[in-house]
């Protein structure tokens, strides 16, 4: 009993508590254009501090890696801070700008926290607890870390009804003071997962990982491999990006806007469900890399019945062809969030547990560059193929843009299941 309740106590809930606090980071879309309004600049203009606390996550993850490997309570310590001092001093920039609209300050301010910062924060926290799941839960890898990944999935829908509500409880200056509440709440979270964090006693990492066997050099061991693992992850990053950041209007394309609210919430609730189902599934399977073959295919057809039936152009004049859209909103947030859970896993299985977290973070760094071209390029199609019109209800749609995106992703989604069964190799998963 002593081992299970450890197991909870030192690796799921403590990773829960991090991975909860800052998959907030995904609530950005909520109050984005209230900051723009707030501080005088376009939406355009602040959309890029989400895109930087993307890269710098990745890239945070994949030069702090080695931190996480040597000490998970210094690097989830780095976490908290980071994440809750970028968090406040996001704040600070919106009420700057509120007193001085269309202040440069104030703009550069919430891009170095809310990015930068905020960035930092989210690499190192979300690296910290994956070997320590793995090492807990070894008979069932997928399962512990897709339970934690599944909540940086579901951190958006828990959050963004408290989120809202304290945006209208709040009043006059209700954006930034949200800033400054919710950085002491996710403090206490992070702070008290931190010091739950720890790995199993038995664990004793090899002395100098062994010297000269760094993470780079057990790459090398097989790097066709890994850069299969890491174009895979990507190419799934960028499709999941360029769909999930047009989601809100497509489904008001389609005529749903009514709900769009709920569907939002329905299709973060398949994200996080990819995440754990996905990573499940993976530990029934000889070769984990089968379960991507299973999500690039799922994303093909789904994406290829649109593309035939033109679902989204028919802007919502058949029933049919509206379930196959939302179909495929479903199966894109569920295979995107597989996609995060998978890849730890299947990294251990291809290069063993010693290095796993610096190899994990270098692998994330697919992800700082997806952050950075996978929403920019989504709306890029949307404003130069098509046009928007009104849609009948108020708003502005671009059905032909939305449809073009589709032609872009399917090509990729091809390309990544190529990736999976030529450059993956099968390999059996380590015990």
């Amino acid at each position: 009993m002593k081992n299970i309740q450890n197991k909870w106590i030192r690796a799921a809930i403590p990773a829960l508590l991090l991975h909860c606090s800052i998959g907030t980071v995904y609530c950005w879309s909520i109050f984005s254009q209230e900051i723009a309004d707030y501080i005088g600049f376009s939406k355009g203009a602040t959309e890029w501090a989400f895109s930087f606390a993307i890269f710098f996550l990745g890239m945070s993850a994949a030069f702090l890696g080695n931190i996480v490997e040597k000490d998970i309570h210094r690097s989830s310590l780095i976490a908290a801070i980071c994440f809750s001092v970028g968090m406040a001093g996001t704040g600070f920039f919106i009420w700057l700008g509120g007193k001085n609209p269309g202040s440069i300050v104030a703009l550069l301010g919430i891009y170095l926290c809310y990015g930068l910062i905020m960035g930092i924060g989210l690499g190192t926290g979300y690296l910290s607890p994956v070997k320590t799941l793995m090492l807990w839960f070894q008979d069932r890898k997928g399962l512990a870390t897709g339970l934690a990944v599944a909540g940086f999935g579901a951190a958006k829908a828990i959050a963004s009804p408290i989120m809202q509500s304290l945006l209208a409880s709040l009043g006059e200056g209700g954006i930034y003071k949200m800033f400054w509440i919710l950085a002491a709440v996710y403090f206490v979270m992070m702070f008290v997962g931190h010091l739950l964090l720890a790995k199993p006693a038995d664990w004793h990492e090899p002395a100098k990982q062994e010297k000269g066997a760094s993470a780079m050099d057990v790459i090398k061991s097989k790097p066709i491999v890994f850069i299969g693992i890491w174009l895979m992850f990507y190419i799934n990053i960028t499709c999941g990006l360029c769909l999930i950041s047009q989601e809100k209007m497509i489904i008001k394309c389609i005529g749903l806007g009514a709900v769009a609210g709920i569907l939002s919430s329905v299709t973060a609730i398949f994200n996080a469900g990819g995440r754990l189902g996905f990573s499940a599934w993976a530990d029934t399977m000889k070769d984990r890399n089968t379960i991507y073959k299973i999500i690039f295919v799922l994303s093909i057809i789904s994406t290829g019945l649109v593309i035939a039936t033109q679902g989204i152009t028919d802007m919502g004049q058949n029933t049919f062809f509206m379930i196959l859209v939302l179909v495929l909103l479903f199966v894109v947030n569920a295979g995107y969030g597989g996609g995060f859970s998978n890849v730890p896993t299947l990294l251990s299985d291809h290069y063993g547990m010693q290095n796993i977290s610096a190899i994990h973070g270098i692998t994330l760094s697919a992800w700082a560059f997806a952050g950075l071209t996978g929403n920019q390029i989504a709306t890029l199609i949307v404003n130069n193929v098509g046009t928007f019109a009104d849609d009948g209800h108020g708003n502005m749609v671009n059905p032909v843009g939305y449809q073009a995106v589709l032609y872009l992703t399917i090509a990729l989604y091809i390309v990544a299941l190529l990736i999976s069964m030529f450059l993956v190799s099968g390999k059996k998963k380590e015990k």
